[in-house]
């Protein structure tokens, strides 16, 4: 009989007891063994792929985005305490959604949900960052969700950020927590500081 908990034939078997457990899983706790790359990706508009076909049911999407974690060697895992299996993240892992702004001014806080129905405040453990998109020069703004993993705020939902930024000491960008987080010099487009 074969006691080994990884099973060759179905490399997710150990999200079973993740999906029983109460909370948040206690992935920076496990360190199970390699057991390869599975064929599972997620688009940069945060669709989930199994073997190049769409995930259609949220709860699995869910349910995988909770064990799933970027390791020091730059690789996406999906984590369980019996195995960890590697996938392919072509962006960020999570997109972000929705938007609501609470308050006003510096006091404001910025919320976000994702596509996964997690939300965040814009604050020092969730910052907001802004890269550069490669090809266009244009802003992508990124939320950090949980330890390494970041949401892309959606192209919709940017113009709705960008309307709530404001110019503070010749930069565009927004408040959040009662910190400023910035987007661009503000003479760069066309703003006056």
């Amino acid at each position: 009989m074969n006691t080994d908990p990884r099973d060759a034939s179905n490399p997710l078997k150990g999200l079973g007891e993740v999906s029983k457990a109460k909370g948040p899983p206690p992935l920076h706790l496990w360190n199970p063994p390699f057991c390869g790359d599975i064929d599972m990706r997620i688009a940069q508009d945060g669709t989930w792929f199994y073997m190049n076909s769409p995930i259609g049911r949220k709860p699995l999407v869910q349910l995988f985005a909770s064990v799933l974690r970027l390791d020091a060697d730059g690789k996406y895992y999906l984590v369980t305490p019996v195995e960890k299996v590697g996938i392919q993240v072509d962006d960020a892992p999570f997109t972000a959604i929705r938007m609501r702004v609470e308050g006003e001014g510096k006091s404001q806080i910025l919320h976000f949900e994702t596509n996964v129905d997690e939300e965040v405040a814009i604050d020092d453990a969730h910052p907001l960052r802004f890269a550069e998109e490669q090809g266009t020069g244009g802003l992508k703004p990124y939320v950090l969700v949980r330890v390494n993993l970041e949401a892309l705020v959606s192209r919709a939902l940017f113009y709705e950020l960008a309307s709530a930024g404001v110019v503070e000491e010749g930069w565009f960008g927004v408040w959040s927590s009662g910190r400023f987080y910035p987007m661009q010099k503000a003479t760069e487009i066309g703003l006056a500081s």
